[in-house]
């Protein structure tokens, strides 16, 4: 049954004083996890007349997992498919319960869950805290118990839980509270929270706490300006908010639109490299039946997911700025001590590509030995290099050189 306000702030109030809250118990996203998800590429189509092959359905659903199984993602580490917002019929059914659109889910959410899991994956669902979701749907505030049991009972294996439709002052009651009561259900679900994005000056602590993963940013769009934006953001790490990033809890700078219609080849290239480097979820929202040979060997590249899911759980962070276009990030890697993934970042849009020379132990070197140094994508040799030796390389327009350097020893 849905609570009145006073009754939702007084189980906030007595879980909160009694509980004190349990903190985030289940055991998930030890790395960053992997996956798909609709939102960038399909947003919010329900038309399934004029868009039989683009609309939020089952069928969109089954598809791409099957996709994810027989085009060799899964094989990599994407286990996740994820339904985002518009899912839902627009009320709730008479004893207060989420119900899936009957017309583009005829078989209900937990006949696609269990589709899913035959595959040998996962499935992730979307609500938000608010009175609505963001694009209109029933949200889950007053219904928090309610849906967190609906959802176990499907076998979701992941919620994604927005933040339109409430008030800003309710997030850090709100957001706890739901993970309260999905670890209550005894269901290992991952948390993914919108709650930092949202706010002013989050304590980024507090939040990974209760959230396995959590949006701190806008929504990213299909344009090299949007992931650019991104990019800077996380470049500024303003609250050094990339020092709570570690096993179970990751910051989420949204979805790779590898694949997509916005970006260049180079600029993909760039994507799947920053975000490897900031420990990033890596959620795909394309259309998986029409993917890019070029793409998909980007999105499947091994060395790039292996840093990204390297079990340190470490957030690369921009240490230098050489000029106005060039950025320099590291992030450190196992062995402990011993290895280091960089990336150089031409920010410049136009003209020929920048040279750049780099003293290795600015990234990071620090043994006499040295180190071999590979480039990432390609997996060429690039050579050994000491601490004092210089790295040389050419950086294209809007794009990057992705490396990773390994002691000698």
């Amino acid at each position: 049954m849905k609570m009145a306000e006073g009754q939702w702030l007084a189980l906030v109030l007595c879980i909160t004083s009694v509980y004190h809250v349990t903190c985030l118990n289940n055991g998930l996203a030890l790395t960053p996890p992997m996956g798909w998800l609709s939102w960038e590429r399909y947003r919010c189509i329900t038309d399934c007349e004029t868009y039989p092959d683009d609309c939020i359905s089952e069928k969109l659903y089954m598809e791409m997992a099957d996709l994810l199984v027989s085009e060799g993602y899964k094989d990599v580490g994407y286990q996740y498919i994820n339904i985002d917002d518009c899912w839902m019929s627009k009320e709730r059914d008479g004893r207060g319960s989420l119900v899936a659109d009957p017309e583009r889910f005829p078989h209900g959410i937990k006949h696609l869950a269990d589709y899913i899991h035959s595959k040998g994956l996962k499935m992730g669902i979307y609500e938000d805290f608010g009175t609505k979701t963001c694009g209109g749907y029933p949200g889950s505030k007053f219904y928090l118990q309610e849906d967190a049991e609906t959802f176990a009972s499907w076998g979701v294996d992941m919620l994604k839980l927005d933040g339109c439709y409430t008030n800003a002052a309710d997030y850090e009651y709100g957001y706890p509270i739901m993970e309260f009561f999905l670890n209550r259900t005894g269901r290992p679900m991952l948390f993914s929270c919108s709650w930092p994005a949202y706010i002013s000056n989050p304590d980024y602590v507090k939040i990974a706490k209760y959230c396995n993963i959590w949006r701190n940013y806008a929504d990213i769009g299909d344009s090299w300006d949007s992931v650019r934006g991104i990019i800077d953001f996380y470049g500024k790490d303003k609250g050094n908010f990339s020092k709570v990033a570690g096993p179970g809890q990751f910051n989420d700078p949204d979805m790779l639109i590898i694949g997509d219609y916005g970006l260049s080849y180079e600029q993909q290239r760039t994507q799947m490299a920053l975000w490897s480097m900031m420990a990033a979820p890596l959620f795909m929202s394309s259309n998986l039946r029409k993917m890019p040979g070029k793409s998909k060997a980007l999105l499947q590249n091994k060395r790039a997911i292996a840093i990204n899911q390297d079990p340190f759980g470490i957030q690369g962070t921009r240490i230098d700025m050489i000029g106005k276009n060039i950025q320099v990030w590291t992030k450190q890697i196992s062995p402990k001590g011993k290895s280091f993934a960089f990336t150089f970042l031409n920010t410049d849009e136009g003209g020929s590509p920048t040279k750049i020379s780099y003293l290795l132990k600015k990234l990071g070197a620090i043994a006499p030995a040295g180190y071999n140094v590979t480039e990432v994508f390609s997996g060429a040799f690039v050579g050994m290099f000491k601490p004092q030796d210089s790295l040389n390389v050419s950086v294209d327009p809007t794009g990057v050189f992705f490396g990773m350097a390994k002691f000698l020893g």
